[in-house]
C-alpha cells in the first residue's frame, strides 16, 4: 500500500483533507501530515476538522513517500510561500509520483512550475493562475493527467476526486 505525503496548514478546507485521507486509510493506505513542525495542531477554515500533524517538513523526502495530497482551502496559499513546501511537491511531479490537488491545492504546484502542459482543474478563482502557468485547465469535476496528477474543483467533487485518486494509487 501506498504512503502518502500530506502538505496542510491552518485554514485548510476541512472536508477536503478529512473526506480523501478517510479513503485513502480504508484503503489501506498511509496518511502522513506535513507542516513546519511535527506534533502541531492544525485547524479547518470551517472549525470542523482538526488534525495533529505528524512530521515537520524538514524531517521528511519526498523518496520516503509513494504520492503526495494537496488539501484546499487556504493551506497550499500559505504552504507556497515557504520554498521547502514547493520543492518538496516539485519532487513529485518530476519524479512522476502520483499527486492529488483539490480546490486551492493546485496553487503549491503553480509556485513549483510543475503545471506547464498539464491538464487540470481547480478552484474557479485560480483558472487564470492556473492558465498562466501553463495549465491546460478543464472545468470538470476531475481531471487526471498522464496516470499521474489528479485534479479537482470544490468539496462537490470530492466523491469523484477519490475515486480516481484511489484508482491510480491501486496501479
Amino acid at each position: 500500500m501506498a504512503k502518502i505525503a500530506t502538505v496542510l496548514t491552518n485554514l485548510f478546507e476541512d472536508s477536503e483533507y478529512t473526506e480523501p485521507a478517510s479513503a485513502y486509510k480504508e484503503a489501506g493506505h498511509d496518511v502522513v501530515t506535513i507542516e513546519k513542525e511535527a506534533g502541531k495542531e492544525v485547524k479547518g477554515k470551517q472549525g470542523q476538522a482538526t488534525v495533529k500533524i505528524d512530521k515537520g517538513i524538514d524531517e521528511v523526502n519526498p523518496d520516503d513517500f509513494d504520492a503526495l495530497f494537496i488539501p484546499g482551502g487556504f493551506s497550499p496559499d500559505q504552504l507556497r510561500a515557504d520554498d521547502r513546501f514547493v520543492q518538496f511537491a516539485k519532487r513529485f511531479m518530476d519524479d512522476k509520483k502520483p499527486v492529488f490537488a483539490i480546490c486551492h491545492g493546485p496553487q503549491l504546484l503553480i509556485t513549483a512550475k510543475t503545471l506547464e502542459g498539464r491538464d487540470a482543474t481547480g478552484y474557479k478563482s485560480i483558472q487564470v493562475d492556473m492558465e498562466y502557468a501553463g495549465a491546460k485547465f478543464a472545468d470538470k469535476e476531475v481531471v487526471v493527467c498522464q496516470n499521474q496528477l489528479v485534479t479537482s474543483r470544490t468539496p462537490d467533487d470530492i466523491p469523484a476526486f477519490v475515486r480516481e485518486s484511489v484508482k491510480l494509487l491501486e496501479k
